[in-house]
């Protein structure tokens, strides 16, 4: 089992930045990778980013390129998702997910451990 906890969200106005933590524990040298979804009110959640456990690449969407990024400390067993210049489009509620295989980076279905999520709301 792997125990996922996000934490970072909060209530900004559009503009602004805010770093989204998820911190790993329990069977952590199972992961493979991790990612970063979100649902906002009504909508399904959608992927947002995606990093190797161990290698360092990275995916985004296409709808956060430039404005978002992640890394990983894996000393830490932590996820960061960096937001910078947040829209009002962005209010959603963030889950971290983990993967312990290979399996299409944008899938919740290949996601085997899911956080609580982490509210973040912005502003216009």
């Amino acid at each position: 089992q792997v125990q996922l906890v996000e934490s970072g969200g909060g209530l900004v106005q559009a503009g602004v930045s805010l770093r989204l933590s998820c911190a790993a524990s329990g069977r952590t040298f199972n992961v493979y990778a991790m990612g970063w979804f979100r649902q906002a009110p009504g909508k399904e959640r959608e992927f947002v980013a995606a990093i190797s456990w161990s290698g360092g690449d990275t995916y985004l969407a296409d709808s956060v390129k430039g404005r978002f990024t992640i890394s990983r400390d894996n000393r830490k067993n932590t996820v960061y998702l960096q937001m910078n210049s947040l829209k009002p489009e962005g209010t959603a509620v963030y889950y971290c997910g983990a993967r312990t295989r290979r399996a299409p980076i944008m899938s919740m279905a290949s996601y085997d451990y899911w956080g609580q999520g982490t509210q973040v709301t912005v502003s216009s």
